[in-house]
């Protein structure tokens, strides 16, 4: 079993979040939902000595869910945070998920508490690395070169912004489907055409079909070659209904975003289901829970490849997460307009072949700029 690096002792003295929306031209859209703008939540947790550290916590859907966590973090988080001194980030990780689970069984609420204790979670990582001066991804004993795909190519006219992100130096794209069979299979068949044989490209269906129509467009989409199809299924789907579909299934399936805890994915890694794993680091988790996740994902032999679909300090944070850990796999970096993710990731958004090459400065190894994101900082209303 691996165990997790030793870290200085942390105090939080503060603990704040940060509600940022950004407008967008062009709405997302998923098989489930739309997003009209690019919401972020940044964690800042700040030390009795001064020294600080950033994190993320997911909220994109539903659409005003973003508010809520801030208050949420404010409220519940950071109280339990600041009454001592932690020996480790991993400690009061797990003291938080205890502590709240009543909580969150109570409001029924139990991602959102998994969210908002995922984002501290980070931030704490992040002002412990800074304390010791060193990156994350050394830290966790890894290298700093990760691979990345570009991600979210809506079903409308994806070939547009694939060669937009190819330009961008991306080598690797992931078509969303669910929006029809015809239209699914012109989409990715494009796309091959577009790039040849040898590009990788994978799908995402968002938890769109039930099993019958996972195994008929499986088989479908397979002609064009991506290398895995991504929550065919409901999440909370049985055993047995992803087993079936593996099976049947000429297609790799991949699953993780919406897993919650040791247990759930353990289930998912023994099951032999899923070819790929994928946390989401500001869902559930942060570090403390996906670091031994991904080590447990690899000596089970399955592709990890961290999630993430949000602003810039969780996708660093999903970098840092995947560099290590190592082996072969995937970063996520989201195609679609989002000030958010550029103003905080900066540099890192333009790899060089699909590979992004992640800095020395200690923790994360950004700064995010919050004067130049004031226009899109936004109340949320706790006191």
């Amino acid at each position: 079993m691996h165990r997790l690096p030793d870290t200085p002792p942390l105090h939080p003295a503060k603990v704040q979040a940060f509600v940022y929306r950004a407008p967008i031209e062009n709405p997302v859209q998923t098989s489930f939902g739309i997003m009209h703008d690019r919401p972020a939540v940044l964690v800042r947790v700040e030390d009795r000595d001064g020294a600080y550290g950033w994190g993320e916590i997911w909220c994109n859907f539903p659409g005003v869910g973003a508010e809520h966590r801030a208050r949420m973090l404010e409220s519940c988080v950071a109280p339990i945070l600041q009454e001592r001194q932690w020996a480790h980030p991993a400690q009061a990780f797990e003291t938080l998920s205890r502590r709240l689970e009543v909580l969150a069984i109570q409001a029924g609420e139990p991602g959102t508490v998994a969210q908002i204790i995922a984002g501290a979670d980070m931030a704490l990582w992040d002002l412990a690395a800074r304390r010791l001066g060193q990156p994350l991804w050394r830290l966790f004993g890894g290298t700093p070169r990760i691979v990345t795909y570009a991600s979210g190519l809506s079903p409308t006219d994806p070939q547009r912004l694939a060669a937009a992100k190819h330009a961008e130096g991306y080598r690797a794209f992931k078509l969303k489907v669910g929006f029809g069979e015809e239209r699914d299979t012109a989409n990715l068949r494009a796309l091959r055409e577009q790039f040849g044989p040898d590009t990788v490209l994978m799908t995402d269906a968002n938890q769109a079909w039930d099993e019958q129509t996972a195994a008929h467009m499986s088989r479908r989409l397979a002609e064009y070659g991506p290398i895995w199809l991504e929550e065919p299924l409901r999440a909370d789907s049985s055993p047995e209904q992803w087993r079936r579909l593996a099976l049947a299934s000429p297609l790799p399936l991949a699953a993780g975003e919406n897993l919650r805890g040791d247990a759930q994915f353990d289930e998912a890694i023994d099951s032999g289901s899923f070819a790929v794993i994928q946390p989401d680091p500001g869902k559930w988790g942060g570090f403390s829970g996906c670091l031994p996740v991904a080590r447990r994902v690899i000596a089970g032999q399955r592709m990890f490849c961290p999630h993430w679909l949000g602003g810039g300090v969780g996708l660093v944070a999903a970098m840092h997460l995947k560099a290590g850990v190592g082996h072969p796999g995937y970063v996520e970096v989201d195609s679609n307009p989002n000030p958010l993710r550029d103003l905080f990731a900066g540099p890192l958004l333009r790899p060089d072949e699909g590979t992004v090459t992640l800095p020395d400065e200690a923790g994360l190894g950004i700064e995010p700029d919050l004067a130049a994101a004031r226009e899109f900082l936004v109340p949320h209303g706790y006191r």
